[in-house]
């Protein structure tokens, strides 16, 4: 069985005892490291790899949302609060799940094993070819889309809006899920609430990118990843 490493950063050691606790007791988890705050953090992401954040929101100088937002973590994240007003926020920056203090364990098993899912498609697809459609619920229905006519996607709280060149689809769904999906060569981030099929885009023109009626913002963060992509394919003389 594939183990999920894990880290805890949350600046009260009895909310971290907890959960390092919680994490013993499931055995596809992996407790490699804890930190009371997000700039130790930050600094061991840069040197290693993991799979998977427990974040807490409300520490210390520099808050779990705002390191969320200035940067990006390429593992998945499980925000932990004791308020339940940031949840929207906390979607629209593409966490797995949001665990309430106190957290119960058996609501902690849910959101772990929802992480895991998550990890074991994301595993699938990488080892086989990306499919040329996928379905996904819509309301009440089930719809078709073909992966190369996605124009871009949306992340909108705990939904996503899919517009492709002939329709816009509503779904309830995060953006890492359906990015899993993807094939990265394709597809762009170009901001952390939208993906963008980069053979859609007509022009960028500053921080934004045109996908046909649309301007699409391009953030610090992603500016880099955008423009090597547009390097490769710059004609020159």
């Amino acid at each position: 069985m594939k183990r999920l490493s894990c880290i805890v950063v949350d600046d009260e050691p009895v909310a971290r005892k907890i959960l390092k606790e919680f994490i013993e007791q499931v055995p596809f988890l992996e407790l490699t490291a804890e930190f009371e705050n997000v700039i130790k953090t930050e600094a061991f992401l840069k040197e290693h790899s993991c799979d998977l954040v427990f974040l807490d929101i409300e520490m210390p100088k520099l808050s779990g949302l705002e390191f969320l937002r200035n940067s990006p973590v390429q593992a998945m994240v499980i925000l932990t609060t004791a308020y339940p007003k940031y949840a929207l926020e906390g979607y629209e920056l593409d966490i797995i799940d949001y665990l309430l203090k106190p957290i119960a364990f058996n609501r902690f098993l849910k959101s772990v094993h929802k992480a895991k899912e998550f990890s074991d498609l994301k595993d699938a697809t990488t080892k086989e070819n990306f499919p040329p459609y996928l379905f996904v619920r819509s309301e009440r229905r089930i719809e078709k889309i073909e992966v190369g006519k996605i124009l871009y996607i949306e992340s909108i709280g705990n939904y996503i809006s899919i517009t492709t060149e002939q329709k816009k689809i509503l779904a309830y769904l995060t953006l890492k899920a359906i990015e899993s999906q993807l094939p990265t060569k394709e597809f762009i981030k170009p901001h952390q609430s939208f993906l963008v099929n980069f053979s859609k885009v007509e022009s960028i023109e500053g921080n934004q990118m045109k996908v046909r009626d649309k301007m699409l913002p391009i953030s610090r963060n992603y500016r880099d990843a955008v423009m090597q992509l547009v390097e490769k394919r710059m004609l020159r003389r």
